[in-house]
């Protein structure tokens, strides 16, 4: 089954399969044509000599410099040779192919102007499985996300380099190798590979898809630190939520209180004296769900921008019009990857705070850090130390960089949205906080394991065992460092999410 871009419908999740899954992408045939009318309107302009930008002038501070009509091809060539400046280790192949895809998508929109066979090069590119090399760093965000998508383009002309089964190869190599031909550029082919918001969407709809897992595996790790602390189930009743139905809280708390249902931990303390648990088990569905609500805000940004213009200059059939404009400019996505930083990072915040009450024995009423033989043992007394070390960088991290802007180009563009930094950053902070629920997980399971012959719910039970399944229980000190990695590996993997789409299935 292949995946029709039209310019119009796709979706984070048509991404991920194509970035991950290698979903095959074809090129839808109206979005063919439409292309194709375009495209007569910027030959029509080059073959009457007209002025435009990036067409027949330079692009920059060199905007005025007029390119004769000799030289216009190689002007495309050009702009892919002095923008390929990335730096740093090499992109991720689902990002590059998350982006690809998006540029593919942003052509068939319509206002771009580049060549069919341009669009349908990348998506052979995709098809065939050749993901060009591209350092991670160098894109501002504004004009486009120009230094990557420089390196993309340069495999598209027999150039740059690929990566192919963990190797780095001659992009002229790996296009001979696939069957394919590097493609002529012409006027506007260039500029319209570089112009656009692709690679800042790419890693937001990929990042989107992660942070919804993320958010079910926080509500799985809650719902079993909530049976471990023995806390009470009150602060989830819907009743609470539909007082403030702030969609992101009420689905937290929904899940949470499906979880815990039927818990004989729960049970065995109602009657208890305890008045009140602490905020990070209490307020936790507003918090997991205040943080949903941005991921919910951040997808509906993406999903625009993947289905938007975002060239520069754009061409209109009505007229026919050729307007510059700053569709590129990041700055929607960087505020929205920057707000999703925060909210992840929040995410892991909390998660490192139910962690220390798990291990305190005072707060918790198990034995202190988790081991019945506390002193000679150190238990889990370290998962904490992690945890706070990952929390902390989080906190450096989660700095908007939508509020820095540096002036490029001789200050002819003196605004950028710094999106692409918003994120890489928002990355890292995910891969963080799924490393902190890993040591909740940890952490709680032990917890589950130490209130015996006491029985958690079902569904808590069932994420018990999936840690179980990889790491037993703590009986004495033993080196952690590769059951952390496991567990990270089940929070990754989607593992523990999956509790919670299996117990909706069963409803």
């Amino acid at each position: 089954m292949s995946l029709r871009l039209d310019g119009a419908t796709l979706s984070c999740r048509d991404v991920v399969g194509v970035a991950r899954n290698r979903t095959r992408v074809e090129l839808d045939p109206t979005a063919e044509a439409r292309l194709q009318r375009i495209r007569t309107v910027v030959d029509g302009l080059v073959a009457t000599g007209q002025v435009v930008y990036g067409l027949t002038t330079g692009v920059g501070d060199l905007r005025t410099t007029r390119i004769a009509p000799e030289h216009v091809k190689q002007l495309q060539r050009n702009l892919l040779m002095s923008h390929a400046v990335g730096v740093g280790p090499a992109l991720p192949e689902d990002v590059v192919r998350a982006a690809m895809v998006a540029r593919v998508n942003q052509f068939a929109q319509g206002s771009s102007g580049v060549r069919p066979q341009i669009a349908r090069a990348l998506i052979d590119l995709l098809n065939a499985d050749v993901c060009p090399r591209i350092p991670e760093k160098g894109s501002l965000g504004a004009s486009g996300d120009l230094a990557p998508s420089a390196h993309m383009g340069l495999v598209l002309i027999g150039e740059g380099e690929v990566m192919r089964d963990g190797q780095v190869q001659p992009g002229g190599d790996a296009l001979r190798a696939a069957g394919l031909q590097p493609v002529d550029l012409d006027a506007k082919d260039g500029l319209a590979i570089l112009n656009g918001t692709h690679f800042m969407a790419g890693a937001a709809a990929l990042l989107v898809a992660d942070a919804e897992r993320v958010l079910k595996t926080a509500d799985v790790v809650l719902a079993m630190s909530v049976e471990a602390l023995r806390a009470s189930r009150t602060p989830f009743d819907a009743r609470i939520h539909a007082a403030r139905p702030h969609p992101g809280q009420m689905a937290s708390a929904a899940r949470v209180w499906q979880l815990t249902e039927g818990s004989g931990i729960v049970e065995s303390h109602a009657l208890c004296d305890r008045v009140q648990d602490a905020y990070s088990i209490r307020c936790a569905p507003q918090v997991h769900g205040a943080s949903a609500d941005a991921i919910a805000y951040l997808k509906q940004i993406v999903e625009v921008d993947l289905n938007a213009g975002t060239d520069n200059p754009m061409v209109f059939a009505d007229g026919p019009s050729v307007l510059s404009g700053g569709n590129f400019h990041g700055q929607p996505l960087a505020l929205g990857l920057d707000f999703a930083g925060l909210a992840l990072a929040e995410i892991g915040s909390i998660a490192e705070r139910r962690l220390f009450r798990l291990l305190t024995g005072h707060l918790s009423e198990l034995p202190p850090f988790l081991t019945r033989h506390s002193g000679l043992d150190s238990g889990y007394m370290l998962l904490q130390y992690a945890a706070v070390a990952l929390v902390s960088e989080n906190q450096v991290l989660a700095t908007p960089a939508s509020i820095h802007s540096l002036s490029t180009s001789a200050d002819q563009e003196d605004d950028n949205s710094m999106g692409w930094t918003a994120a890489l950053k928002a990355r890292q902070i995910l891969a963080n906080v799924e490393t902190i629920l890993a040591l909740e997980a940890l952490a709680a399971a032990q917890g589950i394991d130490l209130l015996a012959p006491l029985t958690p719910a079902p569904a808590t039970n069932a994420a018990h065992d999936v840690i179980r399944d990889r790491v037993p229980t703590l009986e004495h000190d033993r080196v952690l460092e590769p059951e952390i990695r496991a567990a990270t590996e089940l929070v990754h993997s989607g593992a523990l999410a999956r509790v919670v789409d299996a117990l909706a299935s069963s409803r």
